[in-house]
């Protein structure tokens, strides 16, 4: 299933389905019938469509500051009374030899790193929860990465709770509840990512407080096409997209339930 989503997710992202329209302005160009060659002019169309609307600054902001606006950045301290948690959602990171951990984080993963480290500062005897694999790939789990990373730049080891198995954010929810239960806690992520994610955390009975981090839409010259834009629109769109799988799949706190009576080896 996991595998199954993310392939899915990936028809759905601009370049991905502008390569799909001129492939099949192709096929019908070589193989349909006469009758059906108009169909190829109308693939082409939307192929160039798609990509000149997505890579313009108005359109990309739109759908990213859609997103980001739902929720505020959050300053509130963290009152004494309550747990102090802080859980960074995982990222992506290089596995280049030679690099200290801070300069292996990818751009949006430093942005939810840093943000998690401001949070911490806001209360007192704090613990940082940081997750990820290894895609499958890499030589180190995400979590391993940034847990040093934040080693890096100053936070104490042992108040460092890392979550390498967690494949996705409903699996990060889920290795989450067996340490904070139904305890408020901050989390942290990237700001389109935020709707996502306290959609899960909170279908799970979980109390998240978001806080928002690596904001990424900007306005620009209406008429400059930018790869930055088709960038931005591309994780818009990727949100929007994992929004309608879990209306269509769901998510509950009975499926976290059994999904953790299925994780007790971990323990």
């Amino acid at each position: 299933m996991f595998w199954l989503k993310k392939i899915i997710s990936q028809l759905f992202l601009p370049i991905p389905l502008t390569v799909l329209f001129i492939l099949l302005t192709l096929l019908l160009m070589t193989f349909a019938a006469s009758k059906l060659k108009s169909l190829a002019t109308l693939s082409l169309l939307a192929a160039v469509m798609l990509l000149v609307g997505l890579s313009q600054s108005d359109s990309s902001y739109y759908l990213a500051n859609s997103l980001e606006s739902q929720y505020p950045i959050n300053s509130a301290p963290i009152p004494p009374s309550q747990q102090c948690v802080v859980m960074v959602l995982g990222s992506g990171h290089s596995d280049k030899a030679g690099l200290t951990a801070v300069h292996k984080l990818s751009a949006v993963a430093l942005g939810r790193l840093t943000e998690g480290m401001r949070q911490l500062a806001m209360g007192q005897n704090c613990q940082l929860v940081v997750s990820g694999w290894n895609g499958g790939y890499m030589s180190t789990a995400h979590a391993t990465i940034m847990k040093q990373a934040a080693i890096e730049l100053g936070v104490k080891p042992d108040t460092i709770i890392s979550f390498p198995e967690a494949k996705d954010t409903i699996e990060e929810a889920m290795f989450l509840y067996r340490v904070v239960g139904q305890q408020p806690f901050r989390l942290v992520t990237s700001a389109t990512h935020m709707p996502r994610s306290m959609m899960i955390f909170s279908a799970l009975g979980m109390q998240p407080q978001a806080a928002p981090g690596d904001f990424i839409a900007e306005k620009g010259l209406w008429w400059r096409l930018d790869a930055s834009n088709l960038l931005t629109s591309q994780k818009s769109i990727h949100e929007y997209v994992g929004m309608l799988w879990l209306s269509i799949r769901g998510v509950s706190a009975d499926q976290m339930v059994n999904q953790l009576s299925l994780d007790k080896e971990l323990d």
